[in-house]
């Protein structure tokens, strides 16, 4: 049994411009506080797409992208764990809910999951 928890908000945004966001490379250092570069075999998440993020301090972590249902969710896999699902879920026209689904041993990472909801939020609030 895998033991996870899951942190989530709505924000005042389409869910398509939310998943424009969450699933672009490009806006990985924007919205994500724990990252400050991206290079990756592809523009947007996708099955199989690897490449390595830069974590604040520096440190370069390879990843690859395990699982994709585009417009709602992705998973991903770093340094060869299994870390992070993402997903979008429509509440309605204006409003979607983003959600961090993370192992319960990086709990200390819900507080970066928060800053990363307020983050797009205001991107997504922003186009």
């Amino acid at each position: 049994m895998k033991l996870s928890f899951t942190r989530s908000g709505i924000v005042r945004a389409p869910a398509e411009s939310v998943w424009d966001i969450y699933s672009t490379f490009a806006q990985w250092p924007v919205w994500g506080p724990s990252t400050r570069g991206v290079v990756a075999s592809a523009d947007q998440v996708g099955i199989g797409v690897t490449g390595k993020v830069q974590t604040p301090i520096g440190v370069w972590l390879p990843f690859e992208i395990t699982d994709v249902v585009v417009g709602e969710k992705w998973s991903w896999r770093v340094a060869g764990v299994i870390t992070t699902t993402h997903t979008v879920e429509a509440v309605n026209i204006n409003k979607t809910r983003i959600g961090f689904s993370v192992p319960i041993y990086v709990a200390p990472y819900a507080l970066v999951c928060d800053r990363a909801i307020a983050n797009i939020g205001k991107l997504a609030a922003a186009q």
